[in-house]
């Protein structure tokens, strides 16, 4: 989850061109609900997001920083970067040579930053792919990559695919999972049923419907309660299948926010997890704003750990975002600060604040590794090992 400005739900009025966009983008949906009926929400959101040249993703809508509708650590925080310079140099080091793919790169500033951190640390630099499938994003990417890392533009490439098997190197998932489609349910009076979404009364309305096998095998075994909603990851747990059939060598590192699945589905999270922000406002409303505001929803990491079992990937480690990070080198990095300079300083207190602390980014944030072809430990993961409690 992006770091929000967390203000009232009033949410401001779109623009002239905004509308125009929201209405594209309602009339592509209502047109498929109009030929198929209620359509599965994993669906409604896919096309929220991911319509080509419309959805919130797909289009050209200005989506990071303080214009545009949230601000994510590598925004913000370049300790981030400099911390993941550090384990992407470790990692590949043990495996002697081998590339860096980072999937949904943002807007290129975590590439920037990895790539300065690297030549920082004397190593030679590998080819920096990054896989991005809009048109807008790349062309932001690379205008922040020419900016920031000057000397290191030629190291980068951009596909539009993921590779094909025989990948040796690191595959890097910064809030990534989060926005990907989710199946949505709730448990009714004669078993679970899936939300969908139909258009009624002159908006997009929620629909119940038997749900598939697929829904009811997963949630089968937890027992919830009536009227309990969640969400299951499909799509996130399909992809981690996908890339790690593509490393012959190497590692996945994904890094977003999620629990274990026993604090997934608490009682606590009767409503689920579904988050939508817009201009900075978050609110649980994902039926209204289509193609104008992001849509999220928190990561089951034991089904990515399962998923990169039954492609043979190894669990290398999980733990909260605060501990990779100090096992990566914060406190070092933050050490080379010069009190003197009190401004510097103090932005940096408040970076090493932000990451780490647990009612901020630091417990909320997960980082999980997968591998194939590594034996050694990867140091940032030795500060608090979590792998047990997946």
């Amino acid at each position: 989850m992006p770091l929000r400005v967390h203000q009232p739900n009033v949410l401001p009025d779109p623009t002239t061109d905004e509308r125009a966009r929201n209405e594209r983008v309602s009339a592509v949906i209502r047109d498929e609900i109009a030929r198929a009926g209620p359509i599965p929400f994993t669906r409604f959101m896919e096309l929220a997001l991911y319509a080509p040249g419309l959805g919130y993703y797909a289009g050209g809508k200005h989506k990071f920083g303080a214009d545009g509708d949230f601000i994510t650590a590598p925004e913000s925080f370049p300790l981030f970067g400099g911390c993941l310079a550090r384990t992407v140099h470790e990692i590949l080091e043990q495996l002697g040579d081998g590339d860096i793919l980072e999937v949904g790169a943002g807007s290129g500033k975590l590439a920037a930053a990895i790539l300065n951190g690297l030549a920082a640390l004397g190593m030679r630099l590998p080819v920096y792919y990054i896989l991005e499938l809009s048109g807008d994003l790349r062309a932001r990417q690379a205008l922040t990559i020419r900016q920031l890392a000057p000397l290191h533009v030629d190291r980068v490439c951009w596909l539009e695919r993921l590779p094909e098997p025989g990948f040796r190197g690191l595959v890097l998932a910064n809030e990534l999972l989060d926005a990907m489609p989710v199946e949505r349910f709730k448990i009714g009076t004669d078993g679970a049923m899936r939300l969908a979404v139909t258009w009624a009364d002159g908006r997009f309305a929620w629909a119940e419907q038997p749900a598939p096998a697929s829904v009811v095998e997963r949630i089968a075994p937890l027992n919830l309660a009536p009227d309990y909603v969640s969400e299951i990851g499909f799509a996130a747990e399909a992809w981690v299948r996908s890339i790690g059939e593509s490393v012959d060598a190497g590692a996945i590192l994904i890094i977003d926010y999620g629990f274990p699945r026993a604090e997934f589905y608490h009682s606590d999270r009767a409503a689920g997890t579904l988050m939508c922000h817009y201009r900075h406002r978050a609110h649980s409303d994902p039926l209204i704003l289509a193609g104008l505001q992001d849509i999220t929803a928190h990561v089951d990491f034991t089904a990515v750990a399962d998923a990169g079992a039954e492609v043979g990937l190894a669990l290398m480690g999980y733990t909260s975002q605060a501990a990779f990070l100090i096992g990566s080198g914060l406190e070092e990095l933050a050490r080379n600060s010069d009190p003197d300079h009190a401004r510097a300083h103090l932005a940096l207190t408040e970076q090493v604040k932000k990451l780490t602390l647990p009612h901020e980014m630091g417990e909320l944030y997960k980082v999980c590794a997968l591998g194939r072809g590594i034996r050694g430990d990867i140091r940032a993961f030795a500060v608090q090992d979590r792998r047990a409690r997946l």
